[in-house]
Formats: C-alpha cells, sequence, structure tokens
C-alpha cells in the first residue's frame, strides 16, 4: 500500500515539473515571437529605442522564467510534503490493520486451541476411563460443548471472509416469523439453561407473521445477538427477547419489525461500543476472558442487517446490561388468511412477567378470547376456583413453567385437586421434555413453546377444541415433539459415519429413521412406497450415482403426490450459492453439517405436517 502511494505522488511530481518547464518553454517563445514583431515595427532608425525594447523583453523573460523556477520548486515541495504525510499514514494505517490481524490471529490460536485441547484431552481421559460410565459421559458432555464452540469459530471466520469478498448474497423467501423465533429459541435454549439463565420471549403488537425475507440470515443475526447476551451474561442471569411490529415508513407492503435482546451481564464500556461492529473487535480480555469468541459476531451481523437495508443500535452499562435494537422493514407475503376461529373460551395466562401477559392476554383477544391474567401460581388458584363457583370458570389455564414461588407443574397439582373438566396448558421457552411425566402426572394436558406468536397460539390451543374426556385419551401433548414422534425420515447419505450418527440421533428423538447410499436409491426408495409414506428426505449434496440436487430434481418432476414431500438438504457445502442452489432444484431448506439435532428437528417441525 505504502509502495503504491509513494509511486503515484512520484508520478504526478514529475508531470508537474514537465508542465512547468513546457509553459517555461511555451512563455519564452511566446516573448521572443512578441518581440520579433516588435523589432519589425520599429523603424531603422530608432536604434537606441530598439536596445531599450530589448534590454526591456530579456529582462521581462527572466522575471517570468524566475517567477515559474520559483513555483516550480514550491509546487515540488508541496507535493513532496503530501507525498510524506500520505505514506505516512499509509504506514501508520498498514501497521494498525497488521497489529489488528496480528491480535487477531493471537486470539484465534488461543480460542482454537482451547476447545481443541479440550476435546483431544476429554477423548484421552474417556478411553482411559471406558469402564466408568460416569466419567466417560461427563467426558462426552464436554467434548460436544468444546466441538460447537469450535464449529462457532470456523464459521465466524468463512461468514466474514465471504462478506469481506462481497460473496454474501440474501435470498428472498416467503417465511414465517413464528417458525424463525421458534427455530432460534430451540437452538439457543441449552446454553441458557447450562448457566441456569432466565429466559423470556415476549411478542407484542404483531401486524403479519408471514414475509419475505431471507430466513437463514434473519435467524443468523438472531442466533449471533443471543449468544452474545448468553455468553457475557453470568450464571442465573436474565436473557429477554422481544418482537413487535408497527407500520412501515416504505409503505403498506411492508411492515416494520422491531426485534430486542436485552440482558443484565456485564456490558460494555462507551468506548468500545463505538467500535463493537468493527471487523475483529474484542473488549479487554481481563473483562471477558471465559467468553471465547473471534470478534466477528457483530461485524457479521451488522453486515446482514445492512444488505436488508435496516439498523441496529447498542445501549450498555458497565456492570448493568445491554439492549440492542435492530429494525428491519420487510415485504408482506401475499399468502391467503388462515381462520382462526375458535370457541368463546375463557383463558387464564398465569406468568411472572407483566410485558408477556399483557401481551398475551392482547394475541388470545385477537383470536376472539376473553383472557384474564396473574402474577403467581397462588393468585391463579384463588382466581380460577372464585370463577368456578361464579359458574364463570375457565376452559383452558395457560400457566408458565418457571413462576415464582410455586413452579407451573407444583401449580397445575394444585389447580387440579380443586378444578375438574378443565384444561391446564404449561407455556415456556424452555424444553419441556424432560419433565412431560411429572408433568402428565400433575394433570397438564399439553406444552405450548415461546414465543407466543397468534398462530403458536392458535395451532396448541385448537387440539384443545373437544372435551377433557376426549382428548387424545388425556394423553400430555407437546406442540414439539409429538408432532414429530413417529413420524418416518428418509436420510440420503452416502458415508457410514454420518448415516450412523443421523440414525441414532434421530431415532432417539422418537423419529423412524430410514437409508439411502445415494440419489437414485432415494428416488427408488421413494417410489417402492405410496406417497406421503415418508414424512420428510434429509438430502446430501454431494452422493456417488446421484447427487442431492439430480434427486431432487428428479422428485419434483414425479407425479402422483410424490413431488409434495419436504426435502432438506443437509450437507457440509454452506456458502451462500450451495443454499441458493439448494433452493433453486426444489429443496425446502438447507442445514449445514455437523448435525445439530435441534436445528434438525426445528427444521422438520417446519415442514412436516401432522396427519393425526
Amino acid at each position: 500500500m505504502e509502495q503504491s502511494i509513494t509511486e503515484k505522488w512520484q508520478k504526478l511530481s514529475k508531470r508537474v515539473i514537465y508542465i512547468a518547464f513546457a509553459v517555461a518553454a511555451v512563455v519564452c517563445i511566446i516573448m521572443f515571437v512578441v518581440l520579433g514583431v516588435s523589432l519589425n515595427n520599429k523603424s531603422k532608425n530608432a536604434a537606441d529605442g530598439l536596445s531599450k525594447d530589448i534590454t526591456t523583453a530579456v529582462v521581462v523573460a527572466c522575471v517570468v522564467v524566475v517567477v515559474l523556477i520559483i513555483a516550480l520548486f514550491v509546487i515540488c515541495f508541496i507535493i513532496n510534503r503530501l507525498n510524506l504525510k500520505y505514506v505516512a499514514e499509509a504506514r501508520a494505517s498498514e501497521e494498525e490493520a497488521n497489529k489488528v490481524k496480528s491480535d487477531f490471529l493471537s486470539n484465534m490460536s488461543h480460542d482454537v486451541r482451547t476447545p481443541l485441547n479440550a476435546i483431544m484431552g476429554m477423548t484421552a481421559i474417556a478411553i482411559a476411563n471406558t469402564d466408568d460410565s460416569q466419567q466417560v459421559a461427563d467426558c462426552l458432555k464436554k467434548i460436544s460443548l468444546s466441538s460447537r464452540h469450535l464449529l462457532g469459530l470456523i464459521n465466524d471466520v468463512l461468514d466474514m471472509s465471504k462478506i469481506e469478498n462481497g460473496k454474501v448474497a440474501l435470498t428472498t423467501e416467503q417465511i414465517s416469523l413464528s417458525e424463525i423465533f421458534e427455530g432460534v429459541t430451540v437452538i439457543i435454549q441449552p446454553q441458557l439453561k447450562s448457566k441456569q439463565q432466565k429466559f423470556d420471549v415476549h411478542v407484542g403488537d404483531i401486524v403479519t407473521e408471514d414475509v419475505l425475507c431471507d430466513g437463514a440470515r434473519l435467524g443468523q443475526v438472531l442466533m449471533n445477538i443471543l449468544s452474545n447476551a448468553y455468553k457475557f451474561t453470568p450464571e442465573e442471569g436474565s436473557v429477554e427477547l422481544s418482537v413487535y411490529q408497527e407500520q412501515s415508513p416504505r409503505g403498506e407492503d411492508y411492515v416494520r419489525t422491531h426485534i430486542e435482546v436485552r440482558d443484565n451481564g456485564i456490558g460494555m464500556s462507551e468506548e468500545f461500543q463505538k467500535q463493537l461492529f468493527d471487523t475483529f473487535a474484542r473488549e479487554d480480555r481481563a473483562r471477558i476472558n471465559k467468553a471465547e469468541g473471534t470478534g466477528l459476531g457483530m461485524a457479521i451481523t451488522k453486515c446482514i442487517i445492512d444488505s436488508m437495508q435496516g439498523s441496529i443500535d447498542v445501549d450498555s452499562k458497565q456492570g448493568e446490561g445491554t439492549k440492542f435494537h435492530v429494525i428491519l422493514d420487510f415485504k408482506k407475503a401475499d399468502v391467503p388468511q388462515t381462520d382462526m376461529s375458535l370457541p368463546e373460551w375463557k383463558i387464564l395466562v398465569v406468568d411472572g412477567s407483566q410485558a408477556l401477559r399483557d401481551t398475551a392476554v392482547a394475541t388470545l383477544g385477537s383470536l376472539g378470547l376473553k383472557a384474564d391474567a396473574v402474577p403467581d401460581g397462588e393468585t391463579a388458584i384463588q382466581t380460577a376456583v372464585k370463577a368456578h363457583e361464579e359458574n364463570d370458570g375457565y376452559d383452558i389455564i395457560l400457566v408458565d413453567w418457571k413462576l415464582p414461588g410455586a413452579d407451573g407443574v407444583e401449580t397445575a397439582k394444585k389447580l387440579r385437586k380443586k378444578l375438574d373438566g378443565i384444561h391446564i396448558l404449561l407455556i415456556s421457552a424452555y424444553d419441556c421434555s424432560e419433565i412431560e411425566e411429572q408433568a402428565s402426572a400433575a394433570g397438564i394436558s399439553g406444552f405450548i413453546s415461546k414465543p407466543l406468536f397468534k398462530s403458536t397460539l392458535f395451532n396448541g390451543l385448537s387440539r384443545f377444541n373437544v372435551s377433557p374426556d376426549e382428548n387424545s385419551d388425556g394423553e400430555y401433548y407437546s406442540s414439539k415433539n409429538l408432532r414429530l414422534k413417529g413420524k418416518r425420515i428418509l436420510v440420503a447419505e452416502d458415508n457410514e459415519l454420518n448415516w450412523e450418527i443421523a440414525d441414532v440421533l434421530l431415532t432417539n428423538e422418537g423419529l423412524i429413521v430410514e437409508h439411502a447410499d445415494n440419489g437414485q436409491t432415494c428416488v427408488d426408495m421413494l417410489l417402492a412406497h405410496k406417497a406421503g409414506y415418508y414424512d420428510a428426505i434429509l438430502m446430501d449434496v454431494r452422493m456417488p450415482v446421484m447427487s442431492g440436487f439430480e434427486a431432487t430434481t428428479v422428485i419434483r418432476n414425479l407425479k402422483r403426490g410424490y413431488n409434495k414431500v419436504p426435502i432438506i438438504a443437509m450437507t457440509a457445502d454452506t456458502f451462500d450459492e450451495d443454499m441458493q442452489k439448494c433452493l433453486a432444484c426444489g429443496m425446502n431448506a438447507h442445514i449445514a453439517k455437523p448435525m445439530n439435532v435441534e436445528v434438525v428437528k426445528a427444521t422438520l417441525a417446519r415442514y412436516i405436517k401432522d396427519k393425526r
């Protein structure tokens, strides 16, 4: 960089010198021409006058030449000083860039070696203690956490490389905000739970859930911000995710969506907030030595939001926490309105968050339901019993799992002892699968996951449009787990190790899994059964005989309903052009390897229709 600027100014200096000499020569020529014309016009008898004219002309010419030479040297002096200034600035800029990159490589060397050391060390410990199942299980848990962290580092570096090379392109598709937020919530839950952090999701006034957007990139923005909140919030801290909409200044075809993430973590200094979105920016490591990362997440987030023509602001104070506020204008998707009609139920919402109580009551009201809200279990019991005694009882009670005082399960148990013929549903931003048996024993009818979008509440409540005696034989209903339980998935994967991983992980989640070792086998197995036999296909892209792209194209051209099966790419090809190619050939979605079972479950839940 320094050499190029130096050469530039050297060339400019030479050009100025050449121009100055040329101008001086032209002036001299003009002077001599003028002198010659003057001599011709003089009479031969004016010898004294002629001598005087010649002397004057010579003096003027000399003065002009001297002035031009002085001007030339002044110009060259100024150019030289500018040259030195720009070279110094270029050198300082280059040294700063080298320092930033050197610090980044130093940080990356540390950050990559840390999880790698954990993976290698825990593997060695597990091998040495194969007879101790508890020790092995603990090692495997730590290996899993470290490998996820290592994958996050690699993804950030690759993403930033694509962004800096201008290779990131947005894919516009019809998405449901409820599905995007639900998917992100499912993925972030285990991390928040590992630090016993309180997690709340609030849905405010939503004009439209179906919008045109790059769903994958929107999910990435949410994950980056939530991951930051998780990393820089201590154990038993709190993280809140909120979303609400308003009219967009871009017109009636658009909707302005506000996304806020708050935490009560360590916060940031004012100085660091100014460079938060710079590449490789990381605050003083003395404060964040346990929160590893590349320093690229926020730069990537800012780049994606800028590409979406949105904005992101941060408000933070050290020791008090941080708030991120994202504003995006989405174009409304042209989709037919779903008839969300429910019986005129009376519903009681029990949640410790005032914001959630208010938004839940408003959303239930938009569904034509009468709703009340209380902040804790004890008040819920008193309110429900009193309404029952006045012959104006509640049909359904929505109880948050993490309530102040007695939790949702304990509250449900007490309610069930006093009331009969009423549905009690557990609502939570956490995965309640671990307490399903306990919840069922407490008399809880089912589970609805936050965030509570209008469609989420409608889908969760519509299952109970029957009397309690008719409700699935009293079976506990989970909006996520039972939706996937027993579904048949065809996995097209040529790598035996990858197939073994998928088989074990998906089978453990209650799915029925079958294997095709290439694209042609996948097509043959699909046609060997009636349409609808497989609920979805997880399709690798690079396979022998017939690739995943070719197999998908063949399937989409089939008749008699075979072409309707959801096909989800599950591949290590993760660049934007790879994702776009998957969608272009007819696949419904793209999942990056290595396989994250929570991401797979969330994606499958989006596309598998419940036939019960």
